[in-house]
C-alpha cells in the first residue's frame, strides 16, 4: 500500500511542478478550493493532518502568496486559512491536474472509481475499528 501511494504522488509530482506545488500543498490547495475559508481545526480534520504538519504547509503556501492566515476576530485563538487573489486563480490551471495524473496512470476511469471505492470503504473500516 505504501508503495503504491508512493508511486502515485511521484507520478503527481511533474504535474504539480508547473503549478508550484507539492503534492500535499495541491490537496490543501484542493480543500479550499472546495471552502474558503477554513479553520485551521477544519483544514486538518478534513486533510486528516495534525496541526503541527499542516502549519508548515501553510507557511510555505502563505509565501508563494496563495493563502493567508488570520485570527478570527470571535477567538483570537483560532486561525483562519483563506484563499488570496492568486491562489484563486490557481485554481483554473489545477483543474487539468486531474486529467493528466489519469493520463499518465494509464487506467481507465472506472478502474480508478472501483480503487478508489475500495480505499474508501477500508478507510471507513479502519476509522470504525478504531472508534
Amino acid at each position: 500500500m505504501v508503495v503504491a501511494a508512493r508511486s502515485v504522488v511521484g507520478l503527481y509530482r511533474p504535474v504539480l511542478e508547473p503549478l508550484g506545488l507539492t503534492h500535499p500543498q495541491y490537496l490543501v490547495m484542493l480543500a479550499l478550493w472546495g471552502a474558503s475559508p477554513l479553520s485551521l481545526r477544519e483544514l486538518s480534520d478534513t486533510l486528516q493532518l495534525d496541526p503541527p504538519t499542516l502549519s508548515p504547509l501553510l507557511k510555505r503556501l502563505e509565501a508563494a502568496g496563495l493563502v493567508e492566515r488570520r485570527r478570527l476576530p470571535e477567538d483570537q485563538r483560532s486561525l483562519a486559512v483563506t484563499l488570496t487573489a492568486a491562489g484563486r486563480q490557481l485554481r483554473a490551471a489545477a483543474e487539468q491536474v486531474p486529467a493528466q495524473v489519469v493520463a499518465r496512470l494509464g487506467l481507465d476511469v472506472a478502474e480508478l472509481e472501483a480503487v478508489r471505492d475500495g480505499l474508501t470503504a477500508v478507510i471507513a473500516a479502519a476509522r470504525a475499528a478504531d472508534a
